[in-house]
């Protein structure tokens, strides 16, 4: 399986309005490392409301928002019920990196020093986020 992000709707909105990153379509391409990712609608469970049990088991978690439409919760902006649960969100995306890390390095015409460091798709997001 290959490793997948969770990219938080407000940090996206940021990152695109400093022109960090490119969001078109399904894809994410983060500009300094030219890397990309497949992106689908999500959201992160925080917590559950209502009275603290969580019986669909969501606390913690990021889950495909496809994935919980057809459960039958309803989506609003941060918040997500689900039967008689209500929880806090954090909408976003969860991205999974195009192709292998190795065959995103073949592909750069030159590399950063931070793109030459990192050995994983793992250090590569992490030096993104350590620069911003």
């Amino acid at each position: 399986m290959k490793n997948r992000v969770f990219f938080p709707q407000e940090a996206l909105d940021e990152w695109v309005a400093e022109d960090k990153v490119d969001f078109a379509g399904d894809e994410l391409t983060i500009k300094a490392e030219s890397r990309r990712y497949r992106m689908i609608e999500a959201v992160r469970v925080l917590r559950e409301v209502t009275d603290g049990r969580d019986p669909n088991e969501l606390v913690g978690k990021v889950k495909s928002r496809g994935y919980l439409m057809e459960l039958g919760a309803e989506i609003m902006d941060t918040s997500l019920i689900l039967g008689e649960n209500a929880y806090d969100i954090v909408p976003g995306f969860v991205g999974a990196p195009v192709g292998s890390f190795e065959e995103h390095r073949k592909s750069l015409p030159q590399i950063t020093a931070e793109t030459a460091q990192a050995t994983s798709d793992e250090e590569l997001l992490a030096a993104f986020l350590v620069r911003l």
